[in-house]
């Protein structure tokens, strides 16, 4: 069983407290990374699974949930800056870094930064238009344009108090269709939860942090950085559509078919030809770090184990 729960603040070189919460446990360590507008909390089922064989940690990205903003913009590098300084500060400098999302290209990256290994749980963001399979390329990048300033003109929206109900009425809906623990859900709104000077409610990150974390998404080459990695990497690709998106346009679904087909060929690829790289699916949506906890808990002791076995050696 995990050690009794704490949660703290880690404060990064720039001044910016950092919200962990420390699972405790033994064996070899793993820092749990959230996605885009979420926070730690969607990891409290899979963490307390791995907590059993490992020593777990998990944060609250900057801008989000209970960490500072800071005075920089919101960038990967200063995300994976951050989280070097939780791994020097738990002295877990060896951890396997997973992520869930945009968690998952922060996980990636950290690679470049030293980690023993990573897990990108999902993490594929919008992708290049080349990668929509079936579509015109000059197409997708339209569509592209127009689903970037949809999610740009969403995030981060103040709202009246008397509206929260509303907010959480929406991911009541959410959790059913799912079958995820509605408590989780609220629990994470409520913690992502933050105030204007005049009084309303936004989730955080707020727009202009959103913003800048949707702009550094569409700017990151990941296959570029798959194809450099030397150290384990673990890519978990959801097998379920998402439910559709509320105020979503028309044609967003098929948009996003045509992805999912464009992913499931580029990684095949991709594994088959660096050994570093393992792909794998999860027959969940998006959500299967709430929808499938155990088999995440799983997947990521796996590699764990990889990371921690003898030594690969390179071709």
């Amino acid at each position: 069983m995990a050690e009794e729960l704490t949660e703290d603040m880690c404060v990064t070189d720039d001044g910016v407290r950092l919200a962990v919460r420390d699972y405790g446990g033994e064996g070899p360590a793993v820092l749990l990374l959230h996605g885009a507008g979420r926070t730690l909390v969607d990891w409290e089922p899979a963490a307390s699974l791995l907590a059993v064989r490992h020593r777990v940690v998990a944060v609250d990205l900057r801008g989000h949930g209970r960490s500072g903003d800071g005075a920089v913009p919101w960038t990967f590098e200063v995300a994976v800056e951050d989280v070097m300084t939780v791994l020097r500060t738990y002295g877990i400098p060896d951890a396997v870094v997973v992520g869930h999302s945009m968690g998952g290209m922060v996980a990636a990256l950290c690679l470049e930064r030293g980690a023993s290994a990573a897990v990108n749980l999902d993490g594929h963001g919008m992708g290049r238009a080349e990668q929509y399979a079936g579509l015109d390329a000059g197409y997708v990048r339209e569509r592209l344009a127009e689903a970037r300033k949809f999610a740009d003109e969403a995030v981060g929206r103040p709202f009246a108090a008397e509206a929260l109900a509303g907010v959480l009425g929406h991911q009541a809906a959410m959790a059913a269709e799912l079958g995820i623990a509605y408590g989780l859900l609220e629990a994470g709104v409520r913690r992502s939860l933050g105030e204007t000077a005049d009084g309303q409610l936004f989730l955080r990150p707020g727009r202009e942090r959103a913003r800048q974390a949707q702009e550094a998404m569409a700017g990151l080459d990941l296959f570029g950085l798959y194809r450099r990695v030397t150290r384990p990497l673990l890519i978990a690709r959801a097998l379920r559509p998402n439910p559709p998106v509320p105020g979503a346009p028309p044609w967003f679904d098929e948009l996003m078919g045509a992805y999912q087909e464009g992913l499931r060929r580029d990684l095949d690829e991709l594994a088959g030809e660096r050994e570093w790289v393992s792909v794998t699916g999860v027959d969940a949506t998006h959500a299967m770090l709430l929808e499938r906890p155990a088999e995440i808990a799983e997947l990521v002791s796996g590699c764990v184990a990889a990371a921690h076995g003898p030594r690969r050696s390179g071709r």
